[in-house]
């Protein structure tokens, strides 16, 4: 894709949420998600409607592409003169075939989401001095809780994967429900440090 070559080397590469192709149905368009699953440099995706005075939204996982992603979002923040949130959501289950209710009680999965919010936000205040975030440890699946989180948000920026799924996929399936259902523009971010 020409696009995707095009974004080597660049900052940003921004896009509407959707073309003028033959399926005019679809909530995001096919460019949108091949640039946020392969482009080299963040992608932002215009779509929803952006809240001016509302606050930058950063999706936190702990993932390479979520320590991208707070990177990107602390400087979103900063240029905009905006409020940051840093959203973690944590479930003590994922579904039936999760495993986890067996063998670590929901306070540990709560305790264990505290660390890795704390984490990144403390790694992201020593390279961005004087930029504040607001952590928000929320229970809940990470779809639900972000899409909640864009009502009246400028942006939301996560990472273009987190840590669950399959290791191959290029773009993870919070991201792409974002993509397509988010209430404001979306940031994906990718971790190329390799």
């Amino acid at each position: 894709m020409v696009l995707a070559t095009r974004a080597r080397g660049a900052d940003l590469v921004v896009v509407g949420s959707r073309g003028t192709g033959a399926f005019g149905a679809l909530v995001v368009g096919s460019v949108a998600v091949h640039l946020a699953a392969h482009a080299e440099c963040p992608v932002l995706v215009v779509r929803g409607r952006e809240e001016p005075d509302g606050p930058v939204v950063l999706a936190v996982d702990g993932s390479p592409d979520s320590d991208a992603a707070v990177d990107f979002a602390f400087a979103e923040a900063r240029a905009r003169g905006a409020e940051l949130v840093a959203v973690h959501a944590w479930a003590p289950s994922t579904g039936p075939a999760d495993l986890t209710p067996l063998f670590r009680s929901a306070e540990d999965v709560h305790t264990e989401a505290g660390r890795v919010l704390d984490a990144a936000l403390a790694r992201a205040a020593a390279r961005h001095p004087g930029t504040k975030a607001e952590p928000r440890l929320l229970r809940g699946s990470p779809r639900e809780v972000l899409l909640e989180e864009s009502e009246g948000a400028q942006l939301v920026v996560m990472g273009a994967r987190g840590r669950g799924g399959f290791a191959g996929l290029l773009l993870g399936s919070v991201s792409q429900a974002l993509l397509h259902h988010a209430r404001c523009p979306v940031a994906v971010v990718r971790n190329t440090a390799g």
